[in-house]
């Protein structure tokens, strides 16, 4: 099942024009580009695309093509690479409209629901026992807020240290520092997100914060107990969503039905 969500988009468009000034084969290579992107952490060059996909045309149609992606803001160089990696458009692109989602277990919807449900009747239980729960099943850093709560709950700090993005200790003073603010916390999920919508993803390179150019965050909103929660999932930009995502809206959709 192909995700259809409403995502915050800062140039102002909306993602279902996105696809407008692209083609079936622009958007055939951005996929398998960000495929192989979430998958490596590397640049992809046409080479890797054309002996990886077969896709029927020449590595020079794949590179022609790329270029025109380039073009519209869907893809950069890094560095003096061959390769290319996909931009913040490309990633809510890709989210909103491309990506396919892997349904969670039985088992890890069961064990996702017995955790929340062990806070029932305490807001800090819930959200402490949903973060833990959640950053452990998707191996990520993630973070919680009540609006007007005044306090923020985060698990799986060490989880992070499994990507090279966070190799560079710039980068990962400048994450632990954010997400122990509770105002920034609370601006970024409730204001910077769409605090309206089911799920929202930003990027570092958005927030204009120093150092958090590698870093992707992906939230869900919930009601809770008459207030408006949030959960979200922080890691690399290149995420994998495909399976990141379904785990946090079901849990989201946890936290509400425990706290009606």
């Amino acid at each position: 099942m192909v995700a259809r969500i409403k995502l915050l988009v800062t140039s102002g468009r909306s993602n279902e024009n996105m696809t407008d000034s692209l083609s079936a084969r622009q958007i055939q290579i951005l996929k398998l580009l960000i495929d192989e992107y979430i998958e490596t952490a590397e640049p992809v060059g046409s080479e890797t695309l054309d002996k990886k996909f077969n896709l029927g045309i020449s590595p020079a149609t794949i590179r022609n093509e790329m270029a025109e992606l380039i073009k519209k803001g869907f893809l950069k160089q890094i560095h003096t690479s061959s390769g290319r990696v996909p931009t913040p458009k490309a990633m809510k692109l890709y989210v909103d409209q491309l990506m396919v989602e892997k349904q969670m277990s039985l088992a890890d919807e069961v064990k996702a629901r017995e955790d929340v449900d062990k806070g029932k009747g305490d807001i800090d239980r819930i959200m402490d026992g949903a973060t833990h729960a959640l950053a452990q099943q998707t191996g990520n850093l993630s973070v919680a807020a009540v609006d007007t709560y005044g306090k923020i709950w985060h698990a799986g700090y060490a989880n992070i240290f499994s990507n090279p993005e966070f190799s560079d200790m710039l980068v990962c003073e400048s994450l632990f520092s954010m997400i122990d603010q509770v105002d920034r916390i609370n601006d970024l999920l409730f204001h910077r997100m769409d605090p309206a919508s089911i799920l929202d993803v930003m990027f570092g390179e958005e927030l204009s914060w120093p150092n958090l150019g590698p870093v992707g965050i992906v939230s869900t909103h919930f009601n809770i107990y008459g207030r408006k929660g949030a959960l979200g999932v922080v890691g690399p930009a290149r995420l994998s969503y495909s399976r990141v995502v379904p785990i946090l809206k079901y849990f989201g959709s946890l936290i509400e039905e425990a706290t009606r």
